[in-house]
C-alpha cells in the first residue's frame, strides 16, 4: 500500500533528533524526540514514528515535546549447522520485519491524525544527538 506524504507538518516543528542508550549487554534503546515551538493544537495527535524497520508509539512529554522509544536487540542467535539435518531441528526461523515505508536510515515517518483523519508526514535529515 502506497502511503501519501504531507508535504508539511501542520505545525512548526522545532527540532526532530534520536540518541542511542545502552540497555545493557543484550540490548540498546533509540529514544526519538519532536519538539514543537508552539503546544501541539487540540485538532492533531500524533499517533506513531516508523524508524529504523519499527513503529512505535507516541507519547507526551509536554503539550510541546514528544518522544518515542524504540528497543534494539544486539543478541544474534546461535544457529547449529550440520551436515545431518536433524541436528539443525532446534533452530529458530529468523524473523525478517518488513517496515511498513522504505526509509532510509536518517528517515522516519510521523503518522499523526488532523481532525480524526490520518495523515503521514515524512522527516528527513534526522541527527542523533549524542547523550549530554
Amino acid at each position: 500500500m502506497k502511503q501519501e506524504f504531507q508535504t508539511e507538518f501542520p505545525q512548526e516543528i522545532q527540532s526532530v533528533f534520536y540518541h542511542k542508550e545502552k540497555n545493557g549487554m543484550e540490548s540498546s534503546v533509540i529514544n526519538f524526540y519532536i519538539e514543537f515551538k508552539n503546544p501541539l493544537s487540540a485538532n492533531i495527535k500524533l499517533e506513531k514514528i516508523y524508524f529504523h524497520n519499527q513503529e512505535s508509539p507516541v507519547q507526551e512529554i509536554t503539550p510541546k515535546d514528544f518522544k518515542s522509544s524504540f528497543l534494539q536487540s544486539n543478541k544474534e542467535e546461535d544457529f547449529i549447522m550440520d551436515s545431518n539435518p536433524a541436528k539443525e531441528y532446534g533452530n529458530k526461523t529468523p524473523v525478517i520485519l518488513k517496515s511498513k515505508f522504505d526509509l532510509k536510515l536518517n528517515e522516519a515517518v510521523l503518522e499523526y491524525k488532523q481532525d480524526n483523519k490520518t495523515q503521514f508526514f515524512k522527516i528527513t535529515n534526522l541527527k542523533e544527538k549524542p547523550l549530554r
